[in-house]
């Protein structure tokens, strides 16, 4: 049986969901009226986009959304599937460094903690 090779963004969400990046919170297709950034970390304000073949004619559409979402205060870091997909590495770090400061964490709940909720 062949499998569904996983997409780009899926490999993507899978280094950065629950907080695997520096501990910086993401969000997956958000809406930023009116466009849907593929990733965001609202707490940092960045989004993070990753084009496929299809933005190769999409330039001046991209750069549009570009300057929408500078203008709401986002920082915007666009990469290619290829390049994301060539060294993963390399572009999770160059993100990290946009991030700045690893967020903290929310301390765990302790048990005490509920039961005083309670």
């Amino acid at each position: 049986m062949r499998r569904k090779p996983v997409s780009t963004e899926d490999l993507f969400w899978s280094y950065v969901r629950n907080r695997k990046l520096g501990g910086h919170k993401f969000k997956r297709q958000f809406l930023i009226e009116p466009f849907i950034a593929d990733f965001v970390c609202v707490e940092k304000m960045l989004v993070v986009e990753l084009d496929g073949a299809l933005h190769a004619d999409r330039k001046e559409y991209d750069a549009d959304r570009d300057r929408f979402f500078e203008s709401q205060g986002y920082e915007v870091m666009r990469f290619s599937n290829e390049a994301f997909a060539g060294d993963v590495s390399t572009i999770l770090k160059t993100i990290e460094l946009a991030l700045g400061t690893p967020s903290p964490r929310p301390p765990p709940r302790s048990a005490g903690a509920r039961e005083n909720m309670a």
